[in-house]
């Protein structure tokens, strides 16, 4: 009782109705400010700053933040304050929450666990802001402070704990948008080529996490000479039992280094046929054109036997083979499929669609059609199939018989005579 009969107390000591009005200027100010940068936006992108709205990032909360810390340090010179000590602490923690979230939307877009992530420092950040509002949080951290744990030679407190691990999220906080901001600004302008942008993409986040974390290490007060026995032990597991762990992120840069295989390109490794979709340091993403994926080790694709399928143009081979009666013209037949397959608008010109005969069939003449297409990541079966409607239209068309299975029979009865052949 003796926290609400203080802020009772300071509420009835605050001239409100003056403070509401300095915080109304201060939110309207802010959203002013906000709405003007919002407009002179170049790319219109959702970014840190700002949403798919202009108060949908995190300037604005900022923004307030600034004015109404501002202005309860100069309120506080005359009178009492009251509204502006919550509404800071308010915003404070509204602006700590969205630049949390903004970061890791941006850095993780499509990442389920990011969310949850964001929904718990949510929740922990406003806890701290109503402790601070009630005026309780300086006992609440002098209790924490108070149970301490015992490592070796060495006590730590769990106030402690919450420090340095708040300590390594906002320093690891800051690395991620040092370095999603240095991917969006720098590597997708300069480099054009899909893997190359891939590999130094994660060569810049791996280097700037790992300096990231070693300052959050040194600013906690850990020993960084300590690590070196950490070290030598992960150089012993490499060696050991992370040995194809190892392998496949060094093979995931020579792929991409090298460019034998590219994203887009379509690959046959192990039977398995489809179109890389993206290439990670330890694995590669290969989706079939029915839909399912393929997850290949980036060792296979440097010690075995990988097909490319995808010429430097993206060229991409389609046949299909078709029978017809034995009497049929094939000159006839031959523009009959050749037109057939240059009326599908996917079909490539040049190199033009050729048709080979193929095959004395028991049944006919077996010809093969054999076409070009330059996106197959939009499909083979389909325009596979329009192909064979169109051929089969052409030959109906063209009076040419495609014929059906048929077989002659001889029934020999007991006495030798032989019965009348009959077909079917």
């Amino acid at each position: 009782m003796d926290i609400f009969d203080r802020l009772l107390q300071d509420f009835e000591q605050a001239s409100t109705w003056q403070e509401l009005a300095v915080l109304v200027i201060c939110i309207g100010l802010a959203w002013l400010l906000t709405r003007s940068f919002y407009r002179h936006r170049d790319d219109g992108k959702p970014s840190v700053w700002f949403g798919k709205t202009a108060l949908g990032g995190a300037l604005f909360p900022l923004l307030a933040l600034l004015f109404t810390a501002a202005a309860r340090m100069l309120v506080e010179h005359y009178q009492p304050v009251f509204l502006l000590r919550l509404a800071v602490q308010i915003l404070l923690s509204l602006a700590v929450i969205r630049l949390v979230a903004r970061v890791l939307a941006k850095t993780f877009p499509n990442s389920t666990l990011v969310r949850l992530v964001e929904r718990i420092f949510s929740w922990l950040a406003w806890g701290v802001a109503v402790l601070g509002i009630l005026g309780v949080l300086p006992q609440v951290m002098a209790q924490l402070d108070a149970v301490q744990f015992a490592f070796g030679k060495t006590s730590i407190s769990v106030l402690e704990l919450f420090q340095g691990a708040i300590s390594v999220g906002m320093v690891m906080l800051v690395v991620l948008w040092i370095s999603t901001t240095f991917e969006q600004r720098v590597i997708d302008d300069m480099v054009k080529d899909l893997s190359m942008r891939k590999m130094a993409v994660n060569l810049t986040r791996m280097l700037l996490i790992t300096v990231g974390l070693l300052v959050a290490l040194s600013l906690v007060g850990v020993d960084l000479t300590a690590l070196s026995v950490l070290g030598g032990a992960f150089g012993v597991g490499l060696g050991f039992g992370m040995q194809k762990i190892a392998s496949n992120y060094v093979s995931g840069f020579l792929v991409l280094i090298e460019r034998a295989l590219r994203i887009g390109d379509n690959v046959r490794v192990d039977g398995f046929e489809g179109r890389i979709t993206d290439i990670r340091t330890r694995y590669t993403v290969i989706r079939a054109s029915n839909g399912r994926e393929s997850i290949v080790p980036n060792e296979t694709l440097i010690t075995q036997r990988v097909e490319n399928l995808t010429d430097a143009d993206q060229k991409f081979n389609l046949s299909t083979q078709i029978v017809v009666g034995a009497d049929s013209d094939v000159t006839q037949v031959r523009e009959v499929l050749t037109s057939a397959a240059l009326a599908q608008a996917r079909v490539l010109a040049k190199p033009e669609p050729s048709v080979f005969l193929v095959n004395f069939a028991p049944d006919g003449l077996e010809f093969s059609l054999s076409f070009y297409i330059n996106d197959p990541m939009n499909g083979q079966a389909n325009v596979k199939s329009a192909v064979n409607i169109a051929v089969l239209e052409g030959l109906r068309a063209a009076k040419i018989e495609i014929p059906f299975p048929q077989r002659v029979l001889h029934i020999q009865n007991n006495s030798g005579g032989a019965i009348p052949a009959s077909q079917g």
